[in-house]
């Protein structure tokens, strides 16, 4: 069919409209060279023998998390603002369900009176999907090694499921805890601290990789081939992120007045210096703590553990409020960090980072930021849904952490019952001496390590 120029709708494909479209497509450029920067970290990081293996394991639970996510996910999460208006959940499923009528309509097509700025929620889908695959590869980080690839792929796409109703309950502005008062501006507790929570069940259940925690008689110590990879990983991170940032601001008449995703008041510059400062207190942290301690480990959870603290708040904070949230943040990824090393726990990412850092930020929020006007939706005037109508208590912080928390717990618990009695969670210890990259692909590292110069018994 020809295209009739006398029939589309002019208001959905304008000038103004194209730069949100531009804004938010560069924001999933930003969360996928997130993805690139969290590869590299696992190349940097994984045994010599299982290298291949782990990162594929992520790059392929990113896609499965990601396909998931247009499947029915992103219709779960925008369920919240057709709430507001008296439509259902199932009415936002069928329409942005893989198949759906929005999905797959052009904009031009579609009367701006039924849905306007379709593009711009359009593109909203692959923003959040990656998000949903990013989840994957940070849940990934406390499994690698020791899942079952079965196991660790069929918990990918029921962890997409669930991380979107999270998303719907606690990110955006009209969602039933985000009305209520929890504020969360970054998404920390459904990309944060689910995958944490789901570790906090796996970790125990897979136990620790030979040679990590402590000698075993066939690997004298766990050696990473290349710690430098992490470096440039993390600036990876860091270069993409405020790119994503912008993506979590709504712009609305004059112009482009930014206004937070949970309608709390902020501006660009504000939310994009707090961004900066968080990293920029952590490192400085990180640098004192990794000097001090001779642990290499605290020069890069510094950054991170700034950066994860401050997230929840970049909307909300003064500059000079987000650089001392940095400073203090790695002070707790150090007390959990040596808390798991002493008692022998092989996670070391996921807890210090998220249950501690992420669940610090959450309260100190909740303690300094309290009645805080957000929520709602502009142009709401009254009623339940009355723009900035709610207000940022350490009450709705707590909850919301338990809530989110508490989702990836009760997942995991299920899937390890469910995973173990069929197609297994575990990985034998001896085919993650021997290497998966050997039994899986047949690939041989290209150098033999003297940690792996014992022979099999």
């Amino acid at each position: 069919m020809s295209l009739d120029i006398s029939a589309i709708h002019a208001e959905q494909v304008t000038l103004n409209s194209l730069v949100q479209n531009l804004l938010y497509a560069s924001g999933t450029v930003g969360a996928i060279l997130v993805v690139v920067g969290l590869l590299l970290i696992d190349a940097g990081t994984a045994r010599r023998k299982n290298l291949f293996n782990s990162t594929i394991e992520k790059t392929l639970g990113f896609f499965l998390g990601f396909a998931t996510y247009y499947v029915i996910g992103f219709g779960i999460w925008a369920a919240q603002y057709y709430i507001m208006v008296d439509a259902t959940m199932t009415d936002s499923i069928k329409d942005w369900w893989l198949g759906g009528g929005m999905t797959n309509s052009l904009a031009h097509h579609v009367d701006p009176a039924l849905f306007p700025g379709l593009n711009t929620f359009q593109i909203f889908v692959f923003f959040l999907a990656v998000f949903a695959g990013i989840i994957n590869i940070l849940l990934h980080f406390s499994v690698s090694e020791r899942m079952k690839a079965s196991a660790y792929y069929i918990t990918c796409v029921v962890a997409a499921v669930v991380s979107s109703v999270l998303s719907w309950a606690t990110w955006g502005s009209v969602g039933p805890l985000t009305n209520a008062g929890f504020h969360d501006f970054f998404g920390v507790g459904f990309v944060y601290l689910f995958p944490a929570g789901m570790a906090l069940v796996f970790t125990p259940k897979l136990g620790a990789r030979p040679g990590m925690m402590e000698p075993h008689a066939r690997v004298s110590a766990y050696l990473a081939p290349s710690i430098g990879l992490c470096a440039p990983g993390l600036l990876l991170i860091f270069a993409g992120l405020p790119m994503v940032i912008m993506s979590c601001l709504f712009f609305f008449d004059p112009e482009a007045l930014a206004v937070s995703v949970t309608m709390a008041d902020t501006s660009v510059g504000i939310a994009l210096n707090n961004y900066a400062l968080v990293w920029a207190g952590g490192a400085v942290t990180g640098l004192i703590l990794a000097y001090r301690s001779g642990n290499y480990a605290y020069t890069l959870l510094g950054p991170l553990a700034g950066y994860v603290a401050g997230a929840s708040g970049f909307d909300v904070y003064l500059p000079w409020q987000a650089f001392l949230i940095g400073l203090a943040a790695p002070f707790i990824a150090y007390a959990v960090y040596e808390f798991t090393l002493k008692r022998g726990i092989d996670e070391h990412k996921l807890f210090p980072l998220f249950l501690g850092c992420g669940t610090f930020g959450m309260i100190v929020l909740g303690v300094f930021k309290a009645g805080t006007p957000r929520g709602g939706y502009l142009g709401f005037e009254e009623g339940a849904y009355a723009f900035q109508h709610g207000q940022i208590s350490l009450g709705m912080q707590l909850v919301g952490i338990a809530v989110c928390i508490g989702a990836g717990v009760v997942t995991a618990l299920i899937l390890s019952v469910i995973l173990d009695k069929t197609v297994g969670l575990r990985v034998d210890e001896h085919d993650q001496i021997d290497g998966l990259d050997k039994k899986i692909w047949d690939l041989e590292p290209d150098v033999h390590t003297h940690a792996d110069s014992i022979p099999r018994a």
